[in-house]
C-alpha cells in the first residue's frame, strides 16, 4: 500500500513583518525577497510530507496581485498540493495585512515544485514519496488541478531544455557594435 498525508499535515504558515530594508524603490515589499520567504516555507512543507531532503526545481506562475507596504504583514501559507514518484508540487497563498487597520488581502499565488534526493535527511536511493489527501474544500480544488499543471510542466520543461541548449556560455558577454 502507498504511503499518504493529507495536505493538512504538510501546511506551513509564516508571517513576518515587512520592514523598510525589505521594500523595492516603489516602497513595495522587494519580489526578491519574498521569493526567498516562498521558496523557504514551501521546503518546510516538502520536509513535513516526505520527510528527507529536497531541492526546488522550480517555482510556477508567482502572480503578484497586490503589492505588500511597508509596516504591514506577509503571511506565506502552503501546503503540499500534489506528488508524483519523487517530485511533489507546494501550493502557496500569500496574505497581506494591514496591522494599524487589521485589513487582510490576497498578495500573491504560486505553486512550487521540489525533488525528493538521497540526503543527509535520509540516504535511501530507491523511495516514492507520499500521496497527497486533500481534506477542505478549497485543498480539493487545488490539488485537483495538480495532474494538469504536472503535465504542462513537464511539456514547458523539454522546450526549455531545447530553448537552453542554443545558448551560449560565452563569458564575458559583449555589446560591441551594439550601442547599448
Amino acid at each position: 500500500m502507498t504511503e499518504a498525508r493529507t495536505c493538512r499535515e504538510s501546511r506551513v504558515i509564516q508571517t513576518h513583518r515587512i520592514f523598510p530594508f525589505d521594500l523595492n524603490p516603489f516602497g513595495y515589499l522587494f519580489g526578491g525577497k519574498l521569493m526567498t520567504l516562498i521558496d523557504d516555507a514551501a521546503s518546510i512543507a516538502i520536509s513535513r510530507h516526505c520527510r528527507r531532503g529536497a531541492v526546488t526545481a522550480s517555482l510556477d506562475n508567482l502572480n503578484f496581485l497586490k503589492p505588500l507596504h511597508a509596516n504591514h504583514s506577509v503571511c506565506v501559507k502552503c501546503y503540499v498540493s500534489g506528488s508524483h514518484n519523487k517530485s511533489m508540487e507546494v501550493f502557496v497563498k500569500v496574505i497581506g495585512e494591514d496591522l494599524a487597520t487589521g485589513e487582510r488581502y490576497l498578495a500573491a499565488t504560486c505553486f512550487t515544485t521540489f525533488v525528493a534526493v538521497p540526503s543527509h535527511m535520509n540516504e535511501e536511493k530507491q523511495f516514492t514519496v507520499p500521496h497527497v489527501v486533500p481534506e477542505t474544500e478549497e485543498e480539493k480544488m487545488v490539488c485537483g488541478g495538480y495532474e494538469k499543471r504536472r503535465n504542462h510542466r513537464l511539456k514547458e520543461r523539454t522546450e526549455y531544455q531545447n530553448f537552453a541548449a542554443l545558448l551560449s556560455t560565452d563569458l564575458p558577454w559583449s555589446d560591441e557594435g551594439t550601442g547599448d
